[in-house]
């Protein structure tokens, strides 16, 4: 027999249940709601779709990045990356010319470049250029021009 309090005591504890379970779908609907929202996505596998799409752009930027750093990374390195300028009197018996004369070094990161040098007399100025490939001129170098060559090498290694 089931008296008027056990009834009452059992619509308490169903009506209980029933909200305790209408307040966990609510939270399960705010949590849908929430991996779903913004994209417009009704379902689960929608938004997983627009995912793989939202990575392959990143993986194509990605690629693009990479090949646009190698790009600018092999025009550093042929870029001029040291200079080194030594003044000197190549006439230094005489004492013509002073510490005017100069020869100076313009080298990538490899020892490509040029050596410009200058000798400084009173009546005249002799202006030279000599290619470097790895440190190294096909032409002869002076003494000065050798030792700014060195000097950059230094820098650089």
């Amino acid at each position: 027999m089931i008296t008027t309090l056990d009834t009452n005591t059992l619509l308490i504890a169903v009506l209980a249940l029933i909200i305790i379970l209408v307040l966990w779908i609510i939270r399960l609907e705010w949590k849908l709601g929430r991996i779903l929202k913004g994209k417009g996505s009704k379902t689960l596998e929608d938004s997983i779709v627009h995912l793989a799409k939202e990575i392959e752009a990143l993986r194509a930027f990605e690629k693009r990045t990479d090949a646009n750093m190698q790009d600018a990374n092999g025009r550093i390195k042929r870029s001029i990356q040291a200079v080194q300028t030594i003044r000197f009197n190549p006439f230094k018996g005489t004492g013509a010319g002073g510490n005017q004369s100069f020869a100076s070094a313009f080298m990538s990161e490899d020892g490509n470049g040029v050596v410009i040098s200058s000798l400084y007399s009173r009546d005249r100025v002799s202006v030279f250029a000599k290619s470097l490939k790895a440190f190294q001129s096909d032409f002869e170098l002076s003494e000065e021009e050798k030792e700014v060559v060195k000097k950059v090498e230094h820098i650089l290694k």
